[in-house]
This record gives C-alpha cells, sequence and structure tokens, in this order.
C-alpha cells in the first residue's frame, strides 16, 4: 500500500490521472524546466508519471503527486527516489521536487521535502539521504540549504546524459544524515 503524507498545507499522494494535464503543461513550461536538457512533450510527460505512480504501488513511496489542501489542486512532484546506476552518487537515494511556476514562492518545496525526509529516516530507515541539482540552480540549493542538507563538494559531478559544454553539466550534491536531520525536518517552513 502506498504512503500519502501530510504537511500543514500539502498532501503527498499517489498520482491520479487528473494530475496528468497539469503535469504535462509543467514539462512543456520552460520556467519549469529551467534546469533541464530539453522540455518535454506530452508522451514523455505521461511516461514519466506512469513509471512514478508504479514506484509508488510497488514500493509504497516515490516521487509523490504533491496537492495544495486548500485549493485541492495538483502543484506538482516531491518525494523519494532511487538514482539510475550511471548517476556517479552514492548513496543513490535522494529527496527531490518539482513544482508547477504558480506553486512557487510559498514554501511548499521545502514543506513537503521535509515530510517525505522523515518519512525516509522514520519509516524507510535510510542512514542518509542526498539530492542533486545543476549548479547553476540557486533556487533548489537554497531548499537543500533549508532541509538542514550539506554541500559535499568533493561528490560534485559531469552528469553523464547532460551533453558536454551545457552549462547544465555541472551537478552539485547535498546530503543529509538521519542523525543531523532531527531539528532540521521537525521544524515547520
Amino acid at each position: 500500500m502506498s504512503a500519502t503524507l501530510e504537511t500543514p498545507r500539502l498532501l503527498l499522494r499517489q498520482w491520479r490521472d487528473e494530475d496528468l494535464d497539469i503535469w504535462a503543461d509543467m514539462g512543456a513550461d520552460p520556467r519549469v524546466m529551467e534546469f533541464f536538457p530539453a522540455l518535454l512533450d506530452r508522451a514523455h510527460s505521461d511516461e514519466a508519471a506512469s513509471k512514478m505512480r508504479a514506484r509508488i504501488d510497488r514500493d509504497g513511496y516515490g516521487l509523490w503527486a504533491v496537492e495544495i489542501k486548500q485549493t485541492r489542486s495538483f502543484a506538482g512532484i516531491i518525494g523519494l527516489n532511487e538514482m539510475a546506476g550511471d548517476i556517479p552518487v552514492n548513496p543513490k537515494r535522494e529527496v527531490g521536487w518539482r513544482l508547477a511556476f504558480d506553486a512557487w514562492g510559498y514554501g511548499y518545496a521545502t514543506e513537503g521535502a521535509r515530510a517525505a525526509l522523515q518519512f525516509a529516516f522514520d519509516e524507510l530507515d535510510w542512514p542518509e539521504v542526498v539530492a542533486v541539482t545543476a549548479e547553476i540552480n540557486e533556487r533548489s540549493q537554497r531548499v537543500m540549504r533549508r532541509l538542514g542538507m550539506e554541500r559535499d563538494p568533493a561528490a560534485d559531478f559531469d552528469h553523464p546524459r547532460v551533453p558536454e559544454g551545457s552549462p547544465l553539466r555541472r551537478h552539485v550534491l547535498y546530503r543529509v544524515r538521519r542523525e543531523r536531520a532531527g531539528a532540521a525536518v521537525n521544524t515547520q517552513a
């Protein structure tokens, strides 16, 4: 059974069919996709959502759909992910987020990611979680720092699926261990 996480303002839940149109709009929005190598067409967007939904069904967690409780609207994804084998980081368990442009600036990424980290440490018994982003993505790095994560410059890397010469190729890695996460995870945004 898949977990649903609740914060004061958000539900992190399993995907619904009605989320797919907004998700596709997000993948086609250059503001949302600024730090990704390409925009997503509808087919790739639907495929990604299907994989995330299946992961949650299979494992009980993953990149959950984010619902803003006050409006009951889909706002993006927040959750936990096992990174692909070609990504040169350890551990490969990450916290991540991607929100629709209208949901930016409200602290939702921090609030939802705190709940995901708490689930990772308390329910999944993960000892450490990482987060990665393009070196030039300062917005996501601010969220990582608010989560109590610390940058590990020795673990920064060139993303193997981003073309050489792209300003998005260099990625930074932040990490947080269970024993250091308590105060940050349990503090509200």
